[in-house]
């Protein structure tokens, strides 16, 4: 392990991030909206805290191996979400202590969206821009940006995006460098964000509200600068344009830069796993709508408006809502939460298990069917016609095993804490997911949750935004040996 390395790195990162504090410190003083010297202290704590960080071991020089990749990963992101819980802490409005603080600032980077805060449309416009911002810088991961725009790292950026790139096969680079590859990636990402943000402000959100929803809508976090999110503006058309965002953005980046470079879409329907998660998306869509409208909940073309809309965000873990989902009859609420374990697809901004790894799992399901029929025959699973290894097959069965182990672990342990067993359930499945929205007691906000349960969720969060296995290798005995 080269700790001296992994320290400057992340005191550099840290002093990095703190960048991000000078547009809410612009925002603070155009509105004077009370905020400006939460930001200013924070900008100042962030920047003396990466430079104790970094100054004692500026000078450490060396190559990051893969372990030291998940360290850094890990380290950053449990670091970021502290230094990014400084401004909510500091603030006056809202008034949150440290675990609220940190809660709402680990929801933000991890694009999760769960919210402890209630009556946002009264809170300062600077401390609603940060949330969006947040979102927006967790979607892609920051630390990519990093590698893209800081080479003076002098560090193995290969290693850092392995652990980093959400999906299955991390090994995929669109570029022949490191650096080019997370470039194109935020290029893309910066374009789905303006041209997201224009679509929003044509249809009619003011010009705040649409560079922050599209920074949310693109990251698939959820975070919204009013109670009613997206209901807030009753239209039908920022539903549209919310709606075909999430869904792009929940495709692999890999099919927009594919897009970009050789201007064409055709290959969005031929991707194997683009197609699985549009199937999913419709069926949802379907079965929603008739229920909705079958039970006089709503009549046909709101049963349908709703549907689409709930069936989308919820399924691509974005979060946000224009009806209260939990509230819905039947098994509806289930379903939705149940699609969240789907997630988006692989290399996207969703959160979930990712697409492809349910494609995978049942394939490989159908291939286990087959054998019992043809013991000795030897049947590849194959995705888009090829076959897969059987290193990849076995690796998505322990990832699944693993998501389900903790999940079990972290629903007995919020039960614990005295949350029935809808709550907690749903808790799990919205903070491992990254989803935000829960059922019961977090349908609308985690604010009662006592703090041993955030601190829980926190970690839960987390554990979706690394993907599980980036996390819980730390906790391995063999990670640590030389």
């Amino acid at each position: 392990m080269h700790f001296s390395v992994i320290l400057r790195v992340i005191g550099l990162l840290v002093m990095v991030f703190s960048v991000s504090l000078i547009p809410p410190i612009i925002v603070s003083l155009i509105y004077a909206d009370g905020a400006l010297n939460a930001f200013l202290s924070a900008l100042g704590i962030n920047l003396l805290g990466g430079f104790l960080l970094w100054f004692p071991v500026r000078n450490a020089r060396g190559e990051l191996k893969i372990r030291d990749g998940f360290l850094v990963t890990v380290l950053f992101w449990t670091v970021l979400g502290l230094f990014g819980s400084v401004p909510f802490f500091l603030a006056e409005s809202p008034d949150l202590s440290f675990t609220d603080a940190l809660f709402e600032s680990i929801s933000g980077f991890t694009t999760t969206g769960a919210t402890i805060l209630t009556g946002i449309d009264d809170l300062p416009k600077s401390i609603l821009f940060y949330r969006q911002l947040v979102t927006w810088l967790g979607g892609m991961g920051i630390i990519v940006l990093a590698v893209a725009i800081m080479p003076m790292l002098g560090i193995g950026g290969m290693q850092l995006y392995r652990t980093e790139a959400p999906g299955p096969v991390k090994d995929t680079k669109l570029t022949p460098r490191i650096a080019g590859t997370a470039k194109a990636l935020w290029y893309i990402y910066a374009t789905l964000t303006s041209v997201c943000a224009l679509g929003y402000w044509i249809a009619g959100m003011s010009l705040f509200d649409a560079i922050c929803h599209s920074f949310s809508t693109v990251a698939i976090g959820g975070f919204s600068t009013h109670d009613e999110s997206i209901g807030y503006f009753n239209s039908v058309a920022i539903e549209m344009i919310c709606t075909f965002f999430m869904i792009v953005s929940a495709f692999n980046f890999a099919l927009h830069f594919f897009a970009w470079r050789h201007k064409s879409v055709w290959h969005y329907l031929k991707d194997p796993e683009a197609r699985f998660f549009l199937l999913i998306l419709f069926s949802t869509v379907i079965l929603s709508t008739l229920v909705l409208a079958m039970t006089s909940t709503f009549d046909w073309g709101t049963s349908l408006r709703y549907a689409v809309f709930e069936s989308v965000s919820i399924a691509t873990t974005s979060g946000f809502s224009t009806s209260d989902f939990a509230s819905w009859p039947h098994f509806l609420p289930f379903l939705l939460i149940v699609t969240s374990f789907v997630g988006g697809c692989a290399s996207s901004t969703g959160g979930g298990m990712k697409v492809i790894r349910i494609l995978l799992i049942l394939k490989q399901g159908v291939r286990e069917i087959q054998r019992l029929i043809h013991p000795n025959a030897v049947i590849p699973v194959k995705v888009g016609g090829k076959a897969i290894q059987e290193r990849v097959v076995s690796a998505v069965w322990g990832f699944f095993s693993a998501y389900l182990m903790v999940y079990v672990i972290l629903m007995i342990g919020l039960m614990a804490t005295g949350l029935d067993q809808v709550t907690a359930w749903s808790a799990v499945a919205a903070t491992l997911n990254n989803l935000g929205p829960g059922l019961g007691d977090v349908s609308s906000s985690f604010s009662s949750v006592s703090d041993p349960a955030k601190w829980m969720l926190c970690f839960s969060m987390l554990l979706g935004r690394l993907e599980v296995f980036t996390l819980l290798v730390l906790f391995t005995p063999m990670f640590w040996q030389k």
